[in-house]
């Protein structure tokens, strides 16, 4: 076997001596497993399976004595947490996708300098599937910039009377031009949704009924665009767009999601207002949910925002 080849699956650590063109000192987490739902396929939504992570981080070599002091070192649990803080923000498809982010975090420490990841299934079969990458300090676009926090929405949910009447691009204008970014959300049409008889096929369809009644309201007003992931709604929040919100994607790949059904739109909405951290939660057409943000709540006739 070649030097290449017998490195190319070699631990993370052989790799990065192989490849060190830097005195770096190294620390490296070992057969890290953790039980986790993951995966782009049907099979693997609802399951917990086994992902194995061996990381290696070098860090440049400290000046000065360590007098013993775990603050002038880069701590084994600030990896650790790197990979829960990303497992637990929201389900994740691919390894590739979940490297990546396990190693920008890593790398957001101060002593980090390069990043060795390598994560694996256990449980796909009588084998390990996996992927490794190596990210540096100097390649990441966001070195040296400061996390910009997502401003803070007003979700509104609109009832389909609310959705039908001839003042809501009135609303939306007056919305719009409010204190905070705009975030649109609504129920189903009034029409019977197919109905499968089988829990998981029906979640899905009855959040497809919200999506196709967000497409509608985007219709009679072409400033609302339908969003489905949080990366797109971060930015067009910090870019001063009107979102109408497409539950599907958000709602599935939540780690902790909504214990209300999609047939609750409005409980729905409530539980993702709190998810956005929105200033409040404003509903027109129908009485107030129970929430943890601010709610207000208007009928469509005294809707004089």
């Amino acid at each position: 076997m070649t030097d290449d080849i017998r490195l190319a699956f070699a631990h993370p650590s052989e790799r990065a001596e192989a490849s060190a063109t830097a005195p770096f000192d190294r620390i490296s987490l070992r057969d890290y497993v953790v039980e986790v739902e993951i995966g782009a396929f049907q099979l693997e939504r609802g399951t917990l399976q086994r992902v194995r992570f061996n990381i290696v981080v070098e860090v440049a070599p400290l000046t000065g004595p360590i007098d013993d002091d775990v603050d002038r070192i880069l701590s084994y649990d600030r990896v650790t947490e790197a990979i829960g803080v990303e497992l637990h923000a929201e389900r994740i498809n691919l390894l590739e996708t979940l490297a990546a982010r396990v190693a920008e975090r890593i790398l957001l420490e101060p002593q980090a300098e390069r990043v060795f990841v390598r994560i694996e299934k256990l449980d796909r079969g009588p084998f390990a599937l996996g992927v490794e990458i190596v990210r540096s300090r100097d390649g990441m676009s966001h070195a040296g910039q400061t996390h910009q926090e997502a401003p803070h929405p007003r979700v509104v949910y609109l009832t389909n009377e609310a959705c039908a009447s001839e003042h809501v691009k009135g609303w939306i204008d007056t919305l719009a031009a409010m204190d905070a970014p705009l975030i649109l959300c609504v129920g189903a049409a009034a029409l019977a949704a197919p109905q499968t008889g089988h829990a998981m096929t029906q979640r899905r369809i009855d959040l497809l009924a919200i999506e196709q009644n967000a497409w509608v309201l985007a219709a009679r007003d072409l400033r609302c665009k339908v969003v489905e992931t949080r990366t797109e709604l971060d930015w067009a929040m910090k870019n001063g767009q009107i979102c109408l919100w497409a539950p599907s994607k958000i709602v599935l790949d939540a780690v902790d999601g909504p214990s209300a059904s999609p047939r609750d739109a409005l409980a729905l909405a409530a539980w993702f207002a709190a998810e956005m951290k929105a200033k409040e939660l404003l509903v027109i057409g129908a009485a107030a949910p129970d929430a943890s943000v601010p709610v207000r709540a208007i009928p469509v006739d005294q809707a004089n925002l």
